[in-house]
């Protein structure tokens, strides 16, 4: 992490944990907005104005926050409004990292070597942890926001006309709905994986597991008649769930040991899970190399950095002919 803008220590990725060994998150920490004419954002948070080419995102395809946004973006129609870069899938000692992967980027704005380097650009004496996703202003050369769920509203909403706004992930007269289930979803599964994987205590990891497959539970029998968690309409709710499902069977079954069931055990969600995927354009945000590359790469839960064969195939033939199609493409061309 940073210390008063000086690389201080290895990448741990446990953030923080409590007394009884829960994996805590910590809070992001630029929480600015955009907004069409620079009006302040909805709970009164500082603005800029929406512009072409002005905004920059910072994403790792290993990272299911950080491909919310891409989702976003894609769905929305903003790739020739806001640029990208895609940082390596390793987690290094230094965290993300630029590079040639296949699939990522050197760093086209400063050329540097780490995502550390832009928080100290953007604040020379930060202290905290360095995550992406980050919306970037080339403009004033800071950071806007850094949290997956501020950003996915502010390209929903606050580039007006410049974005397709026949979608709106967040309708006003679902947005109870929305937060409710945002919230469940969060604590129990989208973060929930990550208690399981983090878990310092058995009892912490067994109350993860718990949460987790409960969600999963509450999942398939919620969308079962209905192709999306909301009247039957995209929303950002599966955004978030899609992020986190496609990833599971991949990463999380094996790595955080979450190896009760995989989504495929799950007929609903399993189909809901491919929907998503053969939505136009979101197999470009999935890059299952990226994946299985990063997580295991995380030295604090695979010491020797072995990469497990097999490919994240469905429980069908239609199903594992696309995944292993995305993975044959990803392997052979990036993103």
């Amino acid at each position: 992490m940073l210390v008063n803008g000086i690389w201080s220590e290895r990448f741990q990725p446990v953030q923080a944990s409590d007394k009884d060994g829960r994996f805590k998150r910590v809070t992001s920490s630029f929480r600015n907005w955009i907004t069409v004419d620079a009006s302040p954002g909805p709970q009164g948070q500082p603005a800029s104005k929406a512009e072409a080419d002005r905004y920059h995102l910072y994403v790792a395809l290993i990272c299911p926050w950080a491909c919310r946004t891409l989702m976003a973006r894609k769905l929305k129609k903003l790739e020739d409004i806001i640029s990208v870069s895609v940082v390596e899938p390793f987690l290094t000692d230094e965290c993300w990292k630029f590079g040639d992967y296949p699939g990522a980027q050197k760093d086209e704005l400063y050329q540097y070597e780490y995502v550390h380097q832009l928080y100290t650009r953007a604040d020379k004496n930060f202290t905290g942890q360095v995550t992406v996703p980050i919306l970037w202003d080339k403009k004033h050369h800071r950071i806007i926001n850094n949290e997956s769920a501020d950003i996915l509203r502010i390209l929903n909403n606050g580039f007006g006309e410049m974005a397709d706004e026949s979608i709106d992930l967040y309708p006003a007269e679902l947005s109870g709905e929305i937060d409710t289930l945002n919230k469940y979803f969060y604590e129990n599964l989208n973060n929930g994986v990550y208690q399981a994987g983090f878990a310092k205590t058995q009892q912490a990891y067994n109350e993860a597991c718990k949460n987790i497959f409960n969600a999963l539970d509450f999942l398939e029998n919620k969308l079962q008649g209905k192709e999306y968690l909301c009247g039957n309409r995209l929303t950002e709710t599966d955004i978030r769930l899609f992020v986190t499902l496609v990833r599971f069977d991949v990463a999380y079954y094996g790595l955080f040991k979450t190896s009760k069931k995989q989504i495929r055990d799950y007929q609903n969600v399993h189909a809901y899970m491919k929907k998503i995927y053969q939505l136009d354009g979101i197999k470009n945000t999935v890059n299952f190399d990226h994946i299985k590359q990063g997580y295991y790469s995380i030295k604090a839960l695979n010491p020797l950095g072995i990469v497990p064969q097999g490919e994240p195939v469905g429980n069908s033939a239609a199903g594992a002919g696309y995944f292993r199609s995305a993975l044959r493409m990803f392997k052979h061309r990036g993103s």
